[in-house]
């Protein structure tokens, strides 16, 4: 008789995380059967997500909004964009995981559970923005590579958790301390556990920030497994790569870190403008830090038709990294000129701020609208792509919507 093959734990882990529950039973299935559960590949259902989302690569999934999904003040979970580097890990059961932090710059190294986290500690809880940094890089002229995002791949959830301040507090750290490096459960594309898709981390400052979080709540319940259940580091403002999901580890590190996803032209920029198409070497490239000065318009959705006697008013967000948005203008003549929008306070710090205008236009036609964002230190959205780099990060240029003005 030719001997039955098993399905592999690391490949009943991922379905398992699919599915959202433990596969009882799933060692004895056989290595080439789907699960009927399974048998539906379709992201939208298995992710909750809503039916306009776009869908950029499957292996690994990553998924962006449209903009006009994305005019809710907090990002409901069905339209936050997803952004995986390797394969989901098995949903975790609860009082099974443990969070370990230790590192060369780590006085105490400690273990928590997750009741730890929410017994000891303070919950905390901010709207904050999170966007991907090669969000736009679809705009890029040469292209780069990577999956090309429009503009879709930003959100602004409430997150709940502790302040990561307050465990590096409980372990300490010495006068050494430069760096949190983070670890996840995710799985390598190769399958290969010796792999990680990616570990980042974030300078001791941003990590001492008060909104930077060991989050365990996504908009009032626990964070969806796509979206790093049970535990997510989220560092608003910043590239949303150094929000790392499904975390089990972290180092406090005595050097900038230099895990996967931390070194060559990955998550970095030329400090120091280049031509387009240029190779540029890896010492010449800087970390991407906080996100640049950016907004989308919300409302209406683009190629909109309107009526002259007909009220017409645009709404939409604007978010500024580690800074807050002064002003908010619009331009219906291509940027000729430019009108102020009303413009909200940020519910807090590191959250996107909601404007609004009433535009008016002088006779019917094609019209585009352009939305221009200005940082509390005056640095504005261009109104063309900026600055070419290998990787296809930062656009920040202004945001276009169609419209059409009918009798």
């Amino acid at each position: 008789m030719k001997r039955r093959s098993f399905v592999s734990d690391v490949l009943l882990g991922t379905m398992a995380a699919a599915i959202g529950t433990e596969i009882v039973f799933g060692a004895n299935m056989p290595a080439d059967y789907v699960p009927i559960a399974l048998r539906t590949t379709d992201p939208f259902k298995l992710f909750e997500k809503h039916s306009e989302m776009t869908v950029l690569n499957k292996r690994p999934l990553n998924m962006e909004a449209q903009a006009h999904l994305l005019d809710d003040k907090i990002t409901p979970n069905s339209k936050m964009f997803i952004r995986n580097n390797g394969l989901l890990p098995e949903k975790t059961v609860p009082e099974k995981w443990e969070l370990q932090v230790t590192g060369a710059a780590a006085i105490r190294p400690q273990r928590y559970t997750l009741k730890d986290l929410k017994s000891r500690f303070t919950k905390h809880t901010y709207q904050l923005t999170l966007e991907c940094g090669g969000n736009g890089r679809s705009e890029l002229s040469p292209p780069a590579k990577g999956n090309q995002w429009t503009v879709g791949a930003v959100s602004c959830a409430r997150w709940s958790g502790v302040r990561l301040s307050d465990i590096l507090d409980d372990v300490g750290f010495k006068e050494n301390a430069v760096y949190i490096a983070y670890h996840a459960a995710d799985i390598h594309l190769s399958r290969d556990l010796d792999k990680e898709p990616i570990s980042r981390g974030i300078p001791l400052a941003k990590a001492l920030q008060k909104e930077t979080l060991l989050a365990y709540e996504m908009n009032g319940g626990p964070i969806p497994n796509v979206h790093g259940y049970p535990l997510r580091l989220v560092a608003g403002g910043w590239p949303a790569s150094a929000s790392g999901k499904w975390i089990q580890k972290l180092r406090i590190r005595d050097q900038v870190h230099d895990g996967a996803k931390m070194t060559g032209a990955s998550y970095r920029v030329p400090c120091e403008p280049v031509a387009p198409g240029a190779k540029v070497a890896d010492k010449d490239l800087c970390i991407i830090e906080s996100m640049p000065v950016k907004s989308l318009i919300t409302y209406p959705k683009t190629g909109a038709m309107f009526p002259m006697d007909k009220k017409f008013s645009i709404r939409g967000h604007a978010w500024a990294g580690e800074l807050q948005v002064s002003k908010m203008e619009y331009s219906i003549d291509f940027g000729a000129n430019w009108q102020e929008c009303m413009l909200e306070k940020p519910v807090n710090r590191l959250a996107w701020q909601q404007f609004s205008a009433a535009v008016s236009f002088p006779k019917k036609g094609y019209y585009e609208v352009w939305a221009r964002a200005t940082d509390a230190k005056g640095n504005s959205q261009p109104m063309v792509v900026p600055g070419w780099n290998p990787k296809g990060y930062l656009n920040n240029a202004c945001h276009r919507i169609a419209v059409k003005v009918t009798a």
